[in-house]
Order: structure tokens, then sequence, then C-alpha cells
């Protein structure tokens, strides 16, 4: 197997979704663990479009750990930067469902956030190899949240940007993982001088800009090459070289929307790849990639889980040569 074009560093882990909608986390009766994590799920669903794929990060020597190793070298992922550990366990995390669907994190069960196998992510042991084929560093932002992890994030940057890879950071802000909410600020923003691209939610973008418009973010950033501001079924807001535009969303029927950001981002970088950066330089290709996010976005709602729910190349295709998509 070739080296993969897309490095995604980060979490891998279970998500755990409570099965009955609506409740809060003491009234939920029973959950269903499905595989989860935004950077694993960015590199799944890279693999599933057709963009070739590795992760890099850590999880426990347990069985959920094998497990999702497993699903990696099922999917096609490249699993030479995943690190073990037999003295943490792999991260679950518990998600309440509203009765829309939509999701909020409720915590790590009887773990406190720090004591899982993610955080001890060695910055020695990336594989330097990887970095020197690959084309695109896929980054989120929790890992900055333990010392050891953190340092590992920023030995990935340095790599990047020695064999001159394109670095996409997807802030991906969970508070439930973080101590300060004033520290993850400070941390999240320092390395935005070291970004080409940027995804945000809108909460995320008032957050850490005060503004949802993704041209002023780009102007206030100066090195960055696009912005992507994600709204759920509002759609995305973009700024993509000198381009900039709103898309909605597709409508479709939503069953969990976990993961759905992340299948938008690898549908993002999956057509970067297809066209070349250059490219975005023309508002009407910047556009169709932008809707072909969304898409993919869009198909990764209407069945449960973050990876299992990912669609393939061909059906994202199928769909938006269908007669119900405008």
């Amino acid at each position: 197997m070739s080296n993969p074009r897309v490095l995604c560093l980060g979490e891998i882990l279970f998500d755990c979704l409570a099965d009955q909608l609506g409740l809060k986390l003491e009234e939920v009766k029973s959950w269903t663990p499905y595989p989860g994590g935004a950077p694993a799920n960015v590199a799944c669903a890279l693999v599933k479009l057709g963009t070739s794929a590795g992760f890099i990060g850590a999880v426990g020597e347990d069985e959920p750990g094998n497990q999702l190793v497993k699903l990696l070298t099922e999917v096609g992922v490249d699993t030479t930067g995943v690190q073990r550990y037999s003295t943490a366990p792999t991260r679950q995390v518990y998600v309440l469902r509203d009765l829309a669907g939509d999701r909020n994190f409720a915590g790590f069960g009887e773990y406190d956030s720090s004591e899982f196998a993610d955080t001890r992510l060695q910055a020695q042991q990336l594989p330097e190899a990887l970095f020197a084929e690959a084309d695109f560093l896929v980054l989120g932002t929790l890992e900055l949240a333990y010392p050891e992890s953190e340092q590992a994030v920023h030995q990935a940057l340095k790599l990047a940007e020695l064999y001159d890879l394109k670095i996409i950071l997807d802030v991906n802000w969970r508070p439930v993982f973080w101590q300060d909410a004033n520290v993850a600020r400070q941390k999240i923003s320092e390395i935005f001088k070291q970004v080409d691209f940027l995804k945000l939610s809108k909460e995320e973008a008032e957050w850490l800009f005060n503004t949802t418009d993704p041209g002023a973010i780009t102007y206030r950033l100066n090195s960055i090459e696009g912005v992507l501001v994600t709204d759920g079924e509002n759609g995305c807001a973009y700024c993509l070289g000198e381009n900039e535009g709103h898309l909605p969303s597709y409508r479709v029927n939503v069953v969990d929307t976990t993961g759905a950001g992340d299948s938008f981002l690898a549908g993002f970088i999956h057509r970067l790849c297809q066209y070349g950066i250059k490219s975005l330089q023309d508002a009407e290709v910047a556009k169709s990639i932008v809707a072909y996010a969304n898409a993919v976005g869009a198909l990764t709602t209407i069945k449960p889980g973050a990876i299992a729910s990912q669609p393939t190349g061909a059906e994202v295709d199928a769909f938006l040569a269908s007669p119900e998509v405008e």
C-alpha cells in the first residue's frame, strides 16, 4: 500500500450514543457504542470517498482499542501511526441526543478526561516517513488539552512544515475535554499562524473571532488560504482564495448528526486533492467543492454513528445527480 496523501492526527474513541432521545444523562436506560473521534472520522470518510488517509493517535491495549484498530484496517486507513498503551484505556464518550437527533457530549463515565490513552500520544514516536510522502495534515484541537499529546501536535506541525504539507485545522471545540476555556482559546489561537485551512462551526467562530464571517476571519489571520464556517442544517459559509459565498445544506431525513462535520471536511479535502489548491481561485470550482462537502455531511446524518454512516464516493455522486437535489 502506498503512503497516504492525508494524515489525520488526534483521537479515536467510542461514542456511546443514548438509545433514548430527549432524556437527561441519569435518565438514559441504555447506550450503543459507535466508533468515532473527529480525526479518525475524517480519515475513514476520506478512504470511503477514494482518497488515501492515515490515522495517527493512541489507544489502549484493550478490547475497545483492538476493535478500533481493526475497524481502521478494514476501512483501509493506514495505521502505521497508531500507538498502543497498556496503562491507559481507550476513550469512551457518552453522548446524549435530543428529539431532533442533535447530540450533546455528556462525559466519560468513571474516568477523568486526562486518563485515556489518546492523551499519551508520544511526539518522538510520530512516523516521519508518513509526513515525507503526504500532502495534507488534518488536526483537531482536543489533544492540545493534555501535555504529552500537545507536544505530539506541535511535533506534527514541525514535520508538516519540514515536508511542506498543507495543514487543515478543525477546531472541534468540546468544553468537556478542557479544564479552562480561556486556556483552550489561547492554545488553539497560538497555532492559527501555522494553518493553511481552518474549519469552524458557527459557535466556534463566534467564540474565537467574535464573527461568523469567513472573509473577516481570513483577513484577520492574513496567511490562511481558506476558512469554512459550518452551521448544521443552515449550511456553510466559506472564503476560499478570493471567493466568498454561502451554500445551504441539503435536506435529508436526519437520524443522527454525529460526525457530519467530519464527513463534510473529508468531502472538502477529497475534492481539494482532485482539483488542486490553485483551483480555488475559480469561483465556480470553489463553490462546487463546498457543495460536494455539504452532500457528504448530509448523507452521514441519515444513519446512526459517525463512521458506519459515511457514504462512498459513488453514493455522493448518485445523490448529487438525483432529480430531487437542486
